[in-house]
């Protein structure tokens, strides 16, 4: 469900395999040997049906892999693939924050792989290396070898249009799950907020509906001992800065400008961006988001924000143990959704906040759809026999068990149509999905979730929380995922990293340390000299276009 919307996302296992290393390399396959040339496996291959080689074949991928994840080597939806395509894959797996620094460097190298899978290349990554010839276009691929990404261009047009570069060539395959549409969809919002609902009543608090409120009850989370355990150890507010879920900026909502200062893989170049009447405007220079920032210092101040917040570095694991303490800590956390950070049995005692009194929703910005799939680079010497492998991750049923698990583990099939099992006790279906599902390629159409796929209960939870619950206050516009011009995607490479860089550091200090106030003049003159006039001038143009050729 989640990093569809994100796009970095979890990873597959048997529920009998233990958790490995953080950046295994897969075990050698004995009893065959991958031929070792082009021409060998040309030999073997087969154009249509399976095995995809009589002989089996090896391919090396490089792919991020989620915190609780085993190398794929040893997950059950992957040995499956094996059995059926006769193709074994050498899996360099990389933890999810440090993924980006490790395809920088092999992109810089020679020591390419022959598949990046669940690329996540942004889009200035498929301009710059598909000029360079690093990764090679799809499109004769898609045409010849892969029918089930064919067909599902045929339904969705707009989909093949969503991935195709300037240059009319496809270098991406997509990764989505149609849940819900626009400001109802999945994804449209990824931050709640949830409250211990037994210390409100053991408190006699009420749920807020301010943030004024809200700070009142922290503090009283924060003084009157609401474990009862005598010590000074409960935790008022925790989140994961700057990450594509759980961030403090839903809150600046409260202020008037609702604040995302990371998008999942960074594709579309959206960071702080809004958009009203078709205007786009940069939060982090609004006076409000100074107010905000302001006063959420000094929730750091008084104790109500944990500080670990600042230093997660998008790794999850740490965070979600915030809410399995022994004795329970935790008062209130931002996340996608509540059983995750603290764990089933406790989710109960957590409810969701609505969103407070006038307060603004952001309508996040992109897409439920990702370009983010894989990439087949230059060094592949078996593209035809990589196409079909990653073909068959895109037959809907296939494609969910690689979103969600393998039927038998995660899905029973019934009367044609694939029904999730039951989770054991105690078991939290976001910790779960990471070990049992990649989330890394594949499509399920709206269509397939009628048809073919039950949605996850969680997932129709989420959207009619979403429909139900934010809509109301949501923004009306978003960003779109545009695909730049190469034109703009240079000078956006040129001018934004450094204005996104300093934007989030700032924010970070200034909510951890305190100074907005003394240095929101100089902050304002740097962005001007860092270009943000001529990146916003970039961005409003492309959106004047793209609405263009919407009507």
């Amino acid at each position: 469900m989640k990093k569809t919307f994100a796009t970095v996302a979890a990873v597959t296992m048997s529920l009998s395999l233990v958790l490995v290393a953080c950046s295994d390399k897969t075990p050698e396959v004995k009893e065959s040997a991958a031929p070792q040339s082009g021409e060998k496996a040309a030999a073997s291959f087969n154009e249509t049906g399976y095995p995809i080689v009589k002989e089996k074949v090896t391919l090396k991928m490089v792919s991020p892999k989620a915190p609780l994840a085993p190398n794929y080597g040893e997950m059950e939806i992957f040995k499956r693939l094996e059995a059926q395509t006769n193709v074994h894959i050498d899996w360099d797996n990389v933890p999810e924050a440090n993924y980006n620094d490790k395809k920088n460097i092999l992109l810089a190298s020679s020591n390419l792989p022959d598949v990046f899978y669940g690329a996540r290349f942004t889009d200035n990554d498929l301009v710059k290396y598909s000029k360079d010839g690093t990764i090679i276009p799809l499109n004769d691929l898609i045409d010849k070898y892969m029918p089930n990404v064919k067909k599902l261009f045929e339904k969705r047009p707009e989909l093949k249009a969503f991935v195709t570069a300037p240059d009319g060539k496809i270098y991406s395959l997509p990764v989505a799950e149609e849940l819900g549409k626009g400001q109802a969809g999945i994804g449209s919002n990824p931050d709640f907020l949830f409250l211990n609902q037994a210390w409100l009543d053991k408190l006699n608090l009420k749920m807020p509906t301010t943030i004024d409120e809200l700070h009142n009850v922290l503090t009283a989370f924060k003084t009157k001992d609401p474990n009862g355990n005598g010590k000074p150890d409960e935790v008022p507010m925790s989140f994961m800065n700057t990450f594509w879920t759980g961030d403090i900026g839903y809150l600046f909502g409260a202020f008037g400008v609702p604040d995302k200062t990371y998008q999942p893989n960074d594709n579309s170049f959206i960071e702080h961006l809004n958009v009203k009447d078709g205007k786009v405007s940069y939060s982090a220079i609004d006076p409000k988001y100074k107010e905000a920032v302001s006063y959420f210092h000094k929730w750091v101040e008084e104790g109500l924000i944990d500080k670990d917040s600042f230093t997660f570095n998008n790794n999850t694991a740490p965070y979600f143990a915030k809410g399995k303490t022994k004795d329970v800590t935790l008062g209130s956390y931002l996340w996608w959704e509540e059983t995750e950070i603290v764990g089933p049995d406790r989710a109960k005692d957590y409810v969701l906040v609505p969103p407070f009194k006038d307060m603004v929703v952001k309508y996040n910005n992109g897409s439920p759809w990702s370009r983010g799939g894989p990439v087949i680079t230059k060094v592949n010497k078996n593209p035809e026999i990589t196409a079909r492998w990653l073909d068959l991750q895109y037959e809907p049923k296939m494609a969910a068990q690689l979103h969600w698990g393998p039927i038998g583990i995660v899905f029973d099939e019934k009367d044609g149509k694939l029904v999730q099992k039951p989770l054991e006790a105690g078991v939290a279906a976001g910790e779960f999905r990471q070990k049992v599902a990649p989330n890394l390629t594949g499509v399920i159409l709206a269509e397939d979730f009628q048809n073919l796929v039950a949605p996850e209960p969680r997932a129709l939870e989420r959207m009619n929380r979403i429909k139900d619950t934010f809509v109301p206050q949501m923004e009306k516009e978003n960003y779109p995922a545009i695909f730049f011009t190469p034109e703009e995607l240079d000078k956006i490479g040129k001018i934004k990293p450094d204005i996104a860089k300093l934007t989030n550091e700032k924010r970070s200090k200034w909510l951890m340390e305190g100074g907005v106030d003394k240095e929101w003049d100089a902050y304002l003159s740097t962005l001007k000299k860092m270009g943000l006039e001529d990146l916003l001038g970039i961005y409003q143009a492309a959106l004047d276009r793209y609405n263009k050729s919407a009507k």
